[in-house]
């Protein structure tokens, strides 16, 4: 009985129009997939990118690891930080940048 139904599952009129479906089906797949997590993922990482292209001394950060500091100097790959409250100098690597805290004029 079991063998029978995975016959019937397993012939061309099975669906909803045969093997034309079948086909589509992961291609719709792969479409849903791109559209609800690669997509937005590639819109935050150029987003990402852009805000370390646009920094500059004196901009208030915020680190991956919650270290808030400002922006003393800026190198190829690296920037150095003062942070609060003693003044202390580190160097932090540029992918380590959350955010940017500046508060802007007029909000």
């Amino acid at each position: 009985m079991l063998n029978q139904v995975m016959l019937l599952a397993a012939g061309p009129g099975f669906g909803f129009g045969g093997s034309g479906f079948s086909l589509m089906l992961p291609v719709l797949m792969i479409g849903v997939v791109y559209l609800m997590m690669i997509r937005p993922q590639q819109k935050k990482q150029k987003l990402w990118t852009e805000m370390l292209a646009s920094l500059k001394t004196g901009d208030k950060i915020t680190t991956t690891g919650g270290i808030r500091g400002t922006i003393l100097s800026i190198k190829d790959d690296a920037l150095v930080l003062r942070v609060a409250p003693d003044g202390i100098k580190i160097e932090v690597v540029k992918g380590a940048i959350a955010a940017v805290t500046t508060q802007e004029e007029g909000k």
